[in-house]
């Protein structure tokens, strides 16, 4: 326990250190204390000038799910999961962003990514009841990950678990079928790509009623509805999707 308790005290000294040296990503200008909404986000890459410039969704209009919003409910046929919590569309700087989290490893986004996302959260789904009971993320095969060495959706699921804190499993998940790339597929390739694609390592505990999935973008939910339906053949009543961007198919 006096472990613990040192490490913390250590971890919040180099956070508050960080901010005070730390530039912002986008402007330069020094990072200091952020606040969104009415809480400090514990970051060290974005000034508040910059947090504010983001294009992020008004949830006020959108009952907390992005699902309410018809055009996009009518843009993501043949979902399975319940409800859609996205920061903002794919588009600058998030966009660039993913592509040099993803691609070019800058591990540091993650941090940022799941501040993001847990201030989303724990203010759209307000009460403990309306929380998930459980954190999973949307794996990669063996051999994607063997090749880019690790698994971006994971390592903001592992920080959000921990900002929350709630319960992740990151391995109930596997992807059992290496499939050809999503990219440039149409809703119903990726489907048929992606059918009986995943699989549950174990049977979840009978008290998770309601699971959070993490990805870092949904385009057409085929990934997370195929892990929305395997979830709710498994006893699942309910599955909030949560990503960093939704980037909806050009009509």
């Amino acid at each position: 326990m006096a472990w613990t308790q040192l490490r913390k005290s250590f971890n919040d000294l180099l956070k508050q250190s960080l901010k005070k040296v730390a530039c912002c990503d986008l402007c330069g200008a020094n990072v200091g204390e952020v606040v969104l909404g009415n809480k400090i986000l514990e970051q060290s890459l974005l000034c508040q000038h910059c947090l504010d410039d983001l294009p992020f969704f008004n949830f006020e209009l959108l009952q907390a799910n992005l699902l309410s919003w018809p055009a996009i409910y009518r843009a993501l046929p043949n979902i399975h999961f319940d409800c859609l919590l996205s920061l903002a569309p794919y588009c600058k700087p998030l966009d660039h962003w993913l592509r040099q989290y993803k691609y070019q490893g800058r591990f540091e986004l993650a941090s940022l990514f799941s501040a993001l996302l847990a201030n989303l959260l724990t203010s759209q789904l307000r009460t403990a009841e309306k929380l998930p009971d459980l954190i999973l993320s949307v794996p990669l095969h063996t051999s994607k990950w063997q090749v880019r060495g690790y698994n971006q959706a994971h390592l903001i699921a592992d920080k959000l678990a921990q900002s929350i804190p709630l319960p992740y499993l990151p391995s109930a998940l596997i992807r059992t079928k290496k499939n050809a790339s999503q990219v440039g597929k149409t809703g119903v390739q990726r489907r048929k790509n992606l059918r009986h694609a995943f699989a549950l390592t174990s049977t979840l505990s009978a008290q998770v009623k309601h699971v959070l999935l993490v990805d870092d973008v949904v385009t057409t939910g085929s990934t997370a509805s195929e892990i929305s339906q395997l979830l709710k053949e498994a006893g699942i009543e309910e599955v909030t999707l949560i990503t960093v961007c939704l980037s909806l198919p050009k009509p």
